[in-house]
This record gives structure tokens, sequence and C-alpha cells, in this order.
């Protein structure tokens, strides 16, 4: 019996969510399993690591460069302290010609939330653009509220306005991009 492919789940109908996913021609997102694999690593030609984490140890092969971003997956983590750095590095090993792949433990707050703030700065899209893009790459991202609120000042340091806000919840602020899942969540 063939199941259709619509009934599957989502993670099997978007197989890179375990490997490496493709964000732009030069700029991969992944977890930490998949950063340490060395022919996924060879195979999409990376030539810089990014790990945005405390706990997730990197493998070191002699071909590529490692950038180290120490920072806990919380609110209250700074990590906007990264967005500018992070996003010039990105940028740099574009213009080399190499490629990049940003990491964190599962690839869906830390990782995804600088590689929002490098579409932002680089490809001057905004925030709800550039969420919408990194979310049809890799359907699992989901910055933390903390991550949320830097990414909204970043935003309007960068334009002078903003995509998104952050709105009430029963969980406490969320962007307002949350808001339609949130009230299926809650009946009524």
């Amino acid at each position: 019996m063939n199941t259709p492919p619509s009934t599957l789940p989502v993670l099997l109908r978007h197989p890179s969510v375990f490997g490496l996913s493709r964000i732009t021609s030069s700029l991969y997102l992944s977890n930490g399993v998949a950063a340490n694999n060395k022919a996924l690593l060879s195979s999409n030609q990376i030539t810089t690591v990014i790990n945005v984490s405390v706990e997730v140890v990197n493998t070191f092969y002699d071909d590529i460069q490692y950038v180290q971003v120490p920072v806990a997956d919380t609110p209250l983590s700074r990590l906007c302290d990264f967005f500018d750095p992070i996003a010039d590095r990105i940028h740099s090993v574009e213009a080399q010609q190499g490629r990049t792949l940003l990491h964190c433990a599962a690839g869906v707050s830390r990782s995804a939330a600088l590689c929002i703030a490098y579409l932002m700065k680089y490809h001057a899209m905004s925030l709800l653009d550039a969420h919408a893009w990194t979310k049809s790459c890799r359907p699992i991202v989901r910055p933390n509220s903390g991550f949320w609120e830097q990414l909204i000042h970043y935003e309007f340091k960068l334009f002078g306005k903003n995509s998104v806000r952050m709105v009430g919840s029963p969980f406490g602020p969320i962007p307002d991009v949350y808001e339609k899942e949130i009230r299926i969540m809650i009946p009524l």
C-alpha cells in the first residue's frame, strides 16, 4: 500500500532536516550530528563550520575552518552580540568562493537566528521574509522568544522599521508569526 506524500510526517518529506539544509548557494544549516559528518561536509563543499553552541563538540577536519559561538539556547542569552560578526564572516567566506555551515545542537533556534540575521544584513530581507525563507529551507526552525526579540531590535537597527512584533500569549511573549499556531493549540 502506498502512502500519499501529503500524509507522511513533515520530517520524512524534508529529509534535509537530518542532514544539511541549503539556505543560499553558500550557506547551510544543520544539527550538531550532521556538522560532524565528514561525508556531508565534503559532498557539500563546506569550507567553514560555525558552531553556535556550548554543548556540541566539533570533530576538526584539516581542510575546514572552525568558528565557535559559545551561546546557550536560552531566551536570556545574548546572541545579538554575534549577529554582525557572524553575518560578516558568512559574507566573507562567500566572497572567497567558500561555503559555510551554521549549526547548533538541533539546527532549530540559535543557528537559525544567526542565519536570519545574515539574510537581513546581506540579502536585505525583512525579518518576516528571512524567517519565512529559512523555514521553507528547514521547516523545523524556531528561534526562542529571546532571540526573536533580539532579531526584532536588529531589524529596526538595519531598516528603521519592523515586520514582526512580539505579542502576548498564555505562554508569554511570542512573535506574531506564531499567533495562528497558538490559536490552534488553545481551545476557545
